[in-house]
């Protein structure tokens, strides 16, 4: 909104800071901080008022959890208010880019309330049916993705290698379309733990931003051999605002929490990382740089795997996280060690940058 204003009145004076990713992108941040921050406790204690007892807590996980019964979920609508405020602040609302991931976050938003709200109703660890979330995420997915390749191209880009790989031609919607389902799943089963989820989310989107912001730039694009796509750069301030939303989250969220993120705001978030990285044909990268929450899934895929076949369990726990809380560590210790981790696959994720 800021930037369509400046514009129509030729960015005069001090407006003409508008012009400039980086001002709007630290506005962003800001804007969604500031959010976040002043909104948190009237909303966490409007949630604890509507739901009384807050998320149910499984019986058969770990014993220390169950002095979280109480503790209202949700607090993802915090995050999207603050995400989607900030955009139409300070994005240029031109951009289809930025319409497909509005898109995605909201959808995947309304589908991860639809099931935090079943939960809290029923009472219930179930929420709504596997099969009809995914169906309404394919769908929003599939949507966004036709957005994104209609001005995008279809090529498939992997790191380490100057160039496209493969033109997927019309399957490059389904590819997109899968990317950014299972990134939005993923941070959900990693969201198991107070904390454990939203760090990762801000360190993933702090990598993206400059990808984002190098993707957009054609002298930066062609000097590091990455694909240029014009208008990307913008997304630098949806991650911004993702970085500000998150750590405003994370202050009510760390231990121990006054509010669980819930499936409104893990899948939410998952998804507009999705999203990103298909407009900036980094998915491949996404998987290195969201290496802790592929590790999560994968975990939860072999033990089903596994116990459906042998009937014994590989892990004492899954997803991996409970599987660390039932040998002994304490939940802040994983917490921080998996911080280390997602820090640590972040800059491998950016390294590829340079190494190809």
């Amino acid at each position: 909104m800021l930037y369509l204003i400046a514009e129509q009145l030729g960015f005069p004076g001090v407006l003409n800071l508008i012009r400039y990713l980086t001002f709007r992108a630290g506005g962003a941040a800001l804007t969604a901080l500031f959010i976040g921050l002043i909104i948190g406790p009237r909303f966490i204690g409007w949630l604890r008022v509507r739901q009384g007892k807050g998320q149910p807590i499984r019986a058969d996980g770990p014993q220390t959890h169950l002095s979280k019964i109480g503790t209202p979920t949700m607090g993802g609508l915090m995050i999207l208010i603050a995400v989607i405020v900030s955009l139409l602040l300070w994005m240029d609302l031109n951009n289809r880019y930025v319409w497909a991931c509005i898109l995605v976050t909201l959808g995947f938003g309304l589908i991860g309330f639809l099931d935090d709200y079943d939960k809290v109703t029923k009472r219930s660890h179930k929420g709504v049916s596997g099969k009809v979330r995914l169906l309404g995420e394919f769908a929003i997915a599939g949507v966004a993705s036709w957005l994104i390749v209609s001005g995008n191209g279809t090529q498939l880009y992997v790191p380490f290698y100057n160039g496209p790989v493969i033109d997927l031609g019309p399957f490059y919607v389904v590819f997109a379309a899968f990317v950014i389902v299972a990134f939005g799943n993923a941070v959900n089963l990693t969201d198991g733990l107070d904390g454990l989820a939203t760090m990762p989310v801000v360190i993933a989107s702090l990598a993206f931003f400059v990808i984002a912001y190098l993707v957009g730039n054609k002298v930066f694009a062609h000097y590091l051999g990455i694909p240029h796509v014009p208008g990307a750069g913008d997304l630098t301030i949806l991650t911004a605002a993702i970085i500000g939303a998150g750590l405003a989250f994370l202050w009510f969220n760390a231990p121990p929490a006054a509010v669980f993120m819930g499936d409104t705001g893990s899948l939410a978030l998952g998804g507009a990382l999705g999203v990103i990285s298909v407009v900036t044909h980094h998915e491949i990268v996404l998987a290195i740089v969201g290496g802790l929450f592929v590790m999560e899934t994968v975990s939860v895929v072999l033990q089903v795997f596994f116990y459906k076949r042998t009937g014994k369990r590989i892990f004492r726990m899954a997803p991996i996280h409970h599987h660390f809380e039932q040998l002994g560590w304490s939940e802040p210790t994983v917490v921080i060690r998996f911080w280390i981790i997602s820090f640590v696959l972040a800059l491998a994720g950016l390294a590829t940058l340079k190494l190809r």
